[in-house]
């Protein structure tokens, strides 16, 4: 599946939360991570950030799609960290 992942989240906790998801996901933009996690990946990652985040403060929007071909993915402006399909 194909995982967008947006948060806004208190000063105290970015540091913490952007490291956790770079195991993860691309990070792509300031509070935006996104990229291909399976089922279970997907479940440990909301786990993750559950224990991370402060839920009355705190705001963490996923997108899921079935697969990447039906998103359209696109930029105005500098781009701040390139996605690279290469291994």
């Amino acid at each position: 599946m194909y995982v967008i992942i947006v948060y806004d989240i208190g000063e105290k906790r970015v540091a913490k939360v952007c490291k956790f998801l770079r195991k993860y996901l691309n990070w792509v933009q300031n509070s935006v991570f996104e990229g291909n996690l399976t089922e279970s990946q997907f479940e440990k990652v909301k786990y993750g950030l559950k224990k991370l985040i402060c839920e009355e403060e705190d705001a963490v929007l996923y997108y899921v799609f079935s697969t990447p071909k039906w998103v359209e993915r696109g930029i105005l402006g500098k781009e701040k960290n390139p996605i690279s399909d290469f291994l």
